[in-house]
């Protein structure tokens, strides 16, 4: 599971920068000032939980049972949240608009949170030998 968390973060990293690059470079002069600092939210949302799932890969301090549970919450937290954003942000370039289910946003972003929620218990559950 580690493996996976790892390389799954280092691709959703990857691709904040691509598409954090994109925006700066492609999108700057098709999108308005507010739709690029919403598409620009959801590239620094996405790379900050990918070095969340970087450290919860690299950590002993974080049981597999957590590691699991915070994956998941964090991988479709950023697919919803980031992802909505993307596809809100650029709906005039995309010709896709889900304004309609643009509750999805929240949701991911609810998602990111349970996520946290999860590593702070599993700190609050560590016994305190296994720091020192």
């Amino acid at each position: 599971m580690r493996k996976k968390i790892l390389i799954t973060g280092a691709i959703l990293g990857c691709l904040a920068v691509i598409l954090g690059a994109f925006a700066a470079h492609g999108l700057k002069k098709v999108l308005s000032a507010d739709q690029l600092h919403s598409f620009e939210t959801g590239v620094r949302y996405q790379m900050y939980h990918a070095l969340l799932l970087l450290i919860v890969g690299i950590s002993g301090f974080i049981t597999p049972k957590m590691q699991r549970l915070i994956y998941v919450f964090v991988l479709w937290g950023i697919v919803l949240f980031s992802g909505s954003i993307y596809l809100l942000a650029s709906k005039d370039v995309t010709s896709i608009d889900i304004s309609s289910v643009g509750f999805i946003t929240p949701i991911g972003g609810t998602l990111l949170i349970i996520g946290w929620i999860a590593l702070i218990i599993n700190f609050i559950k560590l016994k305190t030998e296994k720091i020192n």
